[in-house]
């Protein structure tokens, strides 16, 4: 027995050996520094799955900035100079946005491809976000959010007391409750069957979400998602929710959800749901934690939080609103929304602080990356990565980079400010928590809009108190690195009442 167990031992050492030598890319010429890392197929995940900022930094301050690792089985190019990254859009015949994000869905999911060279689709699907998110489209679901944000906060008034009473809540948890049901009323409307159906139906999907979304870094990474019972339940019953005879019982369905109908003809129901499901996820998942970091940061800043109130009064009087609880609910437009540079740079400045996307395309075929910092032989199907927390914490591009600075984004005029420098030039992406170019996120504007809405009617409806008024910033959560923005580790408790009006 014991010659048996050193036989297989010996062999599976020497099978260790033969990968080492023989299954490791190998650098050719002309081709960015390499990081293979010593665990088959892993490569350098465990080390970037743990901290990938200080990770990244590592590996620049050995190679310089730009370097390639590989991770679950793929050769990422990471470049890190936020000089090239124009360079980068500029060989987009080259590299593929498609790919990765179309399977990755699919693979999460649980539906069919919707790239639109696999004729599952009628269009390019995201000339669709585009045409459903933006322009005319984007003022109805501003509306559509607005009147909805206010019916969720508004709805414990229906009582009582003429003495506003204090109610202490974790602050994420607040978002998160008060975000999703606005938001999924905004895309998929409102039950017709009554309230009750409607706050039974939000309960259930908010569990449901919060379970799914828990196990959704795994999933991108690779993990099958019945590995999770729980969360595949979960996926499962939220999908249910959004089949077409389930849709057909709710009122003021987004222009987006029945595009989204029209185009995947060749879907079945169930999966047709399951894109509604992709597309609940992609306008939730970031936006909640945004929102949390928008108010937080704007609470706990008492310059923030008076520049902020000022605007929001200013803004509402010149628009001819009264913040009634008996009288109708606030409308602002969307010129009105835009001219609030202020709630937009603390917008922007939460996000810088706490976003950490990760920028993917794929090489169509063996060419030459042409870049500030020199060129790059890539192999076809490798990855180009940018990660912009990088920069966004970069010291010389932004002084005391982790300092929350609600007036960073403003110029001496109280304008918005976009001249921001590296190296002594002026940089053409400086903030990039929603992507660039073609994997922009279509969904930005509404996403900025939804979390300027959310503050406006927080500062006109509640006076707010951070329970700990000298309660530290939490840590970000870093198992959602490349995700998008990053929740916090724990919650914060804050304190809000109903204003005397």
């Amino acid at each position: 027995m014991m010659t048996v167990s050193l036989i297989w031992g010996i062999v599976v050492a020497v099978c260790c050996c033969l990968w080492l030598i023989l299954g490791m890319r190998r650098r050719q010429m002309g081709e960015p520094p390499l990081e293979n890392g010593l665990i088959p197929y892993l490569g350098c995940a465990l080390q970037f799955g743990a901290n990938p900022l200080e990770f990244l930094r590592a590996i620049q301050k050995k190679h310089g900035p730009v370097f390639t690792c590989r991770l679950m089985g793929n050769y990422v190019h990471f470049l890190t100079n936020p000089l090239s990254y124009q360079k980068v859009l500029c060989h987009g015949k080259y590299l593929d946005w498609k790919k990765f994000h179309f399977t990755t869905s699919a693979k999460v999911f649980g539906h069919r491809s919707i790239d639109p060279s696999d004729g599952n689709t009628t269009e390019n699907i995201n000339k669709t976000f585009i045409k459903t998110l933006q322009g005319d489209a984007l003022n109805s679901l501003t509306e559509a959010m607005m009147e909805n944000l206010q019916l969720v906060m508004r709805r414990p008034l229906v009582a009582k007391s003429n003495t506003p009473a204090w109610v202490t809540e974790g602050m994420y948890s607040f978002c998160y409750r008060v975000m999703f049901e606005a938001g999924y009323l905004t895309l998929f409307g409102k039950d017709l069957t009554g309230q009750d159906a409607q706050k039974a139906l939000m309960l259930n999907n908010l569990d449901h979400f919060k379970q799914f979304d828990k196990i959704f870094p795994a999933l991108v990474a690779g993990l099958p998602i019945h590995v999770f019972k729980t969360a595949h339940h979960a996926r499962e019953k939220l999908a249910e929710g959004l089949r077409h005879e389930n849709l057909g019982r709710r009122d003021h369905i987004s222009e987006l959800v029945r595009f989204l109908n029209d185009m995947l003809y060749t879907l079945d129901d169930m999966e047709k749901a399951k894109t509604h499901l992709a597309v609940l996820w992609a306008s939730q998942a970031n936006t909640i934690p945004a929102t949390f970091w928008s108010l937080f940061q704007m609470i706990r800043s008492p310059e923030a939080l008076k520049a902020a109130t000022e605007e929001v009064k200013r803004t509402l009087e010149n628009a001819g609103q009264n913040i009634s609880f008996e009288g109708s609910p606030i409308c602002l437009n969307q010129r009105q929304l835009n001219e609030t540079p202020v709630l937009d740079s603390i917008i922007k400045e939460s996000l810088r602080l706490s976003s950490a996307s990760l920028n993917i395309r794929t090489a169509k075929e063996d060419f030459t990356l042409h870049l500030q910092d020199g060129s790059y032989n890539i192999r076809k199907d490798d990855i180009i990565a940018l990660y912009p927390q990088l920069m966004h914490l970069d010291p010389e591009i932004y002084p005391d980079p982790l300092t929350f600075k609600y007036d960073r984004y403003l110029d001496e005029n109280g304008k918005t400010k976009t001249t921001f420098y590296s190296n002594g030039i002026k940089l053409k992406y400086y903030y990039m928590p929603f992507g660039s170019g073609a994997t922009i996120c279509p969904g930005r504007l509404f996403a900025v809009q939804e979390i300027k809405q959310f503050l406006i009617l927080m500062l006109s409806y509640f006076e707010l108190e951070l329970v700990d008024s000298h309660v530290k910033c939490p840590p970000l959560d870093q198992s959602r690195a490349g995700l998008g923005v990053l929740p916090p580790l724990n919650d914060i408790e804050f304190k809000y009442k109903f204003k005397h009006l």
